[in-house]
């Protein structure tokens, strides 16, 4: 029988009156009705009125009503009307019941629900003594309607209310009526595990009290209110280990970060400590360090059951959720890592939120939008809403449209598990659901923790400004480890002054830490080195590698990644171009850059190393140059040459990402910091697409050695360069990458050649430390017939920092030299051609940071000292390079030397959206470059550097 999805709790009068109609005549009712009241008419005992029939569920998956026929016994015997509100009663409170659940700690709850009401199915107060019976997962059981009633909100309106029914797949919404309905939705606890439930709520309580009263004045962002989340998150770990899992992967924001440290990962109180008395980074470690409430740390963690669980909560800056795609990355390399790419089981993410982040951060939303696609999967993310009711100032109503913060979850199906913070029991059962949940399913889940925020957004802040009347609640609230202590006392489980007893052990671990933190100064160990990135290490003095390659591997390449199957057919286009490719390798041969990029990865596949790209539209290219994913011409298959060049090779991976950028950013981020043994690029349709990640660059990319010690090898691909295409898609914003270059953090490279961009890639692999490494990509350069590399440039040497001029010039006749980076150096050599000057040399960067110095400083000194030293780029004056290498050239070239600036005036916008202006800019600047040069440079030439005035009327 075809589902019955037009049956629902709204229409019981309606199936009523067909069914009268179908009785007297089959056909005048639709196809599908005929079949249900004929499935009715057969399971039934005797006449419909003497056996009341209920129709179907609202929903297929309903366990209490498997059968097709459910009976409502008359309390007398006699004739009754047939009604059909019985399942549709247990329906509405599967899937209503969670509205009117006791969920908030400080009882603002919804006593009723119009939809819940028993007028609604077809009842009054008169049937609640009926006898109903009905189907349940241990077989078919009778009772009372009042008893029904009853066992329906014990099971969906206490304390925990489950949220489930939005979801599409049966299995998964049956399966959870499995598990919260034959036990009412309640977790049976041994005296001892309360005990132990009692005891870390405590810890967690206590915690913040002994920091509040020690640390007079400081912040700590309190988890007072929330204090569940200790016990929560530890049942989720304890279960998680029961069911095979190895790790636990965890980002968090700041608040209750200390507590989580101290109490869940068991971070030493006395490092906890030591650290509100200044004591941070050890003195053997470089770097600034971070403030307390931002750093991660890792353990070891035995269950009860005796299995090992590995807990790390990430580093995360105060951008709240920028940590969830970092998480995912890091989750699915140690999967990729771990070859636990089919279950996903053995590493798990769980990502804490609070309330107004998870709504109001778009990242949230992209996050839970890559782990529906199969290259960001991570086999389902355990998500944590902390909801303390109120946003730093701003209270719900004005920061969300959605009865619950976790609605937005709605969109991947996710289940969510509502609870209040001040049950405990009814904390851990959830957290138990959620995670069996994940393991059987490999999908996301909710646990939405209803509680409160104990004092203002820091401990400083005085709330009652902006939340009086909640605050004036809060105030009269008793802390949950305090109530939680008087029910078991109650119940018998512990005796009187127990509670006390544990308090007091408790006051007394946090003075002997706090005396030995004071005494000794402990301070937090770094383990940069361990697990994947055994073996690698800082970065010194010596940042070079051998990257040069033998032809043979790169005609392997050529010829492995240009060979298809034969009953492959690709567009003739495409075709064509690999057979160019092979050309290319062919006696000197000139290779263009998609050739170039693909013998770096090739090269590096056929070594061993695994290569990942993703980005929008990365597997053809955006600009139709990479052709790394093929596509039959006649039948959509897909074949990716690199991925079969050899057996044995590196994986390889051309990802088109989702229409993201700090999702997809901060995902390949986390994948590139947790396995230095990957090349992951992550490539900007255009650069200025990058703008849309800016807190994943400031907060993870630059600073996040300086910060935490953590390296990553990241390349960021940004095609950049000026070809009258407008403001956007001309700039990459390149001053923003060496504003935030300093210590080493990062290199910041703008090649000019295929073979410089090969060493480039290759090097981050050929070392023993890993740094980003920004490029400035091309686009017109991708088919310029100038910018291309001879073979032998692959064979030998390696990336060259700067390149020098490379005409047969006389240096003794050079009377200007002409300092740049990128593209613009073949603007300048085609002009400089067309005008037959050969006393002005071009002398070009290729690398900007760490700024070369001392190549500069040699190149420099091989010409004439009264030469001319000029800087010339594309962007404006106060964009590109200027503002960065103009300080740098003043100090090399000393008091007695000058630079002077050549190129566009200052811009509010990247580019003119004009291009005939755009032409006319470029022209004088070229004029300027090119001027006529002074065969007697003053003497004083360099005893003050010179801005110089910009060319171009904008």
């Amino acid at each position: 029988m075809p589902r019955l999805d037009f049956l629902n709790r709204a229409n019981a009068e309606y199936v009523t009156k067909l069914y009268e109609q179908w009785r007297l005549d089959a056909e005048s009712v639709p196809d599908e009705w005929q079949l249900f009241f004929a499935g009715v008419d057969a399971g039934a005992e005797g006449r419909l009125g003497d056996t009341v029939v209920a129709a179907p569920p609202a929903s297929d998956s309903d366990a209490f009503a498997a059968p097709a026929v459910m009976r409502v016994v008359p309390a007398a015997s006699g004739e009754s009307e047939p009604t059909f509100g019985v399942v549709d009663l247990v329906h509405s409170y599967r899937e209503l019941g969670h509205f009117v659940a006791e969920l908030d700690p400080l009882g603002n709850n919804q006593a009723d629900h119009p939809l819940l009401h028993l007028s609604e199915f077809g009842f009054t107060d008169n049937d609640l003594q009926r006898l109903v019976e009905y189907p349940t997962a241990s077989g078919l059981k009778q009772c009372s309607l009042a008893e029904l009633i009853a066992t329906l909100r014990a099971t969906y309106c206490r304390t925990l209310g489950v949220e489930y029914m939005h979801i599409a797949q049966k299995e998964l919404r049956t399966w959870l009526q499995d598990r919260i309905e034959p036990n009412l939705n309640t977790l049976e606890l041994s005296n001892e595990q309360r005990v132990q439930v009692l005891t870390e709520l405590s810890y967690a309580n206590l915690f913040e009290q002994f920091l509040h009263t020690k640390f007079v004045g400081q912040k700590r962002f309190s988890l007072e209110g929330s204090e569940a989340l200790v016990p929560l998150l530890n049942a989720l770990i304890e279960r998680g280990g029961e069911l095979g899992v190895q790790e636990v992967v965890m980002g968090m924001p700041h608040r209750g970060r200390l507590n989580v440290l101290a109490n869940v990962l068991h971070k030493p109180y006395e490092y906890i400590f030591a650290e509100f008395e200044g004591s941070f980074l050890p003195s053997n470690v470089q770097g600034d360090g971070d403030v307390k409430y931002h750093l991660g740390y890792s353990r070891d963690h035995v269950t009860a059951g005796g299995k090992k669980v590995h807990i790390s909560l990430l580093y995360n800056p105060s951008h709240l959720e920028a940590v969830n795609p970092v998480v995912a990355g890091i989750v699915h390399a140690k999967q990729d890592y771990l070859r636990d790419t089919e279950s996903r089981s053995r590493v798990i993410p769980v990502l804490l939120h609070g309330d107004a982040a998870f709504t109001g951060q778009g990242v949230v939303m992209e996050t839970l939008a890559l782990s529906e696609l199969a290259q960001y999967a991570v086999g389902g993310t355990i998500h944590v809403i902390v909801d303390n009711q109120v946003g730093f100032t701003t209270s719900p109503k004005d920061f969300r449209f959605t009865r619950y913060p976790s609605d937005i979850a709605k969109v991947i199906n996710a289940p969510v598990f509502h609870v209040n913070a001040d049950d405990p029991e009814a904390v851990i059962q959830a957290a138990r659901l959620a995670v069996e949940f994940r393991d059987k399913f490999k999908e996301d889940v909710i646990v939405h923790l209803v509680c409160y925020r104990r004092h203002g957004h820091n401990e400083l802040d005085d709330p009652s400004f902006t939340q009086p009347t909640m605050y004036k609640a809060i105030r009269e609230k008793m802390p949950v480890h305090e109530m939680y202590a008087q029910r078991l006392e109650a119940t018998g489980v512990m005796r009187p002054d127990q509670a006390k007893e544990i308090w007091l052990g408790i006051r007394e671990r946090f003075e002997s830490a706090l005396g030995y933190a004071r005494d000794e100064m402990p301070r937090q160990k770094i383990f940069a080195f361990g697990g994947a990135w055994e073996g690698m290490s800082f970065a010194g003095k010596d940042w070079t590698a051998h990257t040069a390659v033998s032809r043979t591997l790169l005609e392997r390449v050529a010829i492995g990644a240009s060979t298809l199957p034969e009953t492959f057919r690709p567009h003739p286009k495409a075709r064509k171009l690999l057979d160019d490719r092979r050309a290319m390798l062919e006696g000197e041969g000139k290779v263009d850059w998609a050739c170039g990029e693909m013998l770096a990865f090739g090269s590096l596949l056929l070594e061993g190393t695994n290569v990942r790209l993703s980005g929008q539209d990365s597997g053809r290219g955006t600009f139709s140059q990479r052709h790394a994913v093929l596509h039959d011409a006649e039948t959509d298959e897909i074949y990716v040459p690199l991925a079969n060049l050899a057996p044995g090779q590196g994986r390889f991976r051309a990802i088109d990402s989702m229409l993201s950028e700090v999702g997809v950013l901060g995902f390949e981020y986390g994948y590139s910091s947790a396995d230095p043994r990957n090349l992951v690029l992550w490539e900007a349709q255009f650069g200025d697409f990058a703008n849309g990640a800016q807190v994943v660059i400031d907060q993870f990319i630059a600073s996040a050695e300086s910060k935490w010690q953590r390296q990553c090898g990241l390349v960021l691909l940004l095609p950049h360069g000026y070809e009258g295409q407008g403001p956007e898609h001309s700039s990459a914003r390149l001053e923003r990458y060496l504003q935030l270059s300093a210590e080493n953090n990062i290199q910041v490279v703008y090649p000019t050649t295929p073979g410089q961009y090969f060493h480039a890639l290759r090097r981050q692999i050929h070392r023993r430390f890993r740094k980003p490494l920004v490029v400035m990509t091309p686009k017109s350069m991708l088919r310029m017939q100038l910018a291309v590399s001879k073979v032998s440039e692959f064979l030998e040497g390696g990336f060259r920092h700067v390149i020098d001029e490379v005409e047969p010039l006389d240096r003794e006749r050079v009377r200007r030299v002409l300092l740049c980076t990128g593209k613009v150096f073949y603007d300048l050599l085609v002009n400089r051609n067309e005008r037959v000057i050969d006393n002005i040399a071009i002398v070009r960067v290729e690398q900007l940071y760490p700024f070369p110095i001392e190549e500069l400083r040699t190149i420099l000194g091989s010409y004439p000292d009264d030469a001319e030293v000029e800087w010339v780029q594309e962007e404006s004056q106060n964009a590109g390079a200027w503002s960065f290498v103009e300080p740098r050239l003043r100090a090399m070239l000393g008091p007695a030397g000058s630079v002077r600036y050549v190129g566009r005036d200052e811009g509010a916008s990247p580019a003119t959206g004009s291009y005939k202006l755009h032409q006319q800019e470029l022209g004088q600047m070229l004029n300027e470059a090119f001027r006529k040069v002074t065969e007697a440079a003053p003497k004083a030439r360099r005893a003050n550097v010179s801005r110089g005035t910009g060319t171009a009327a904008r």
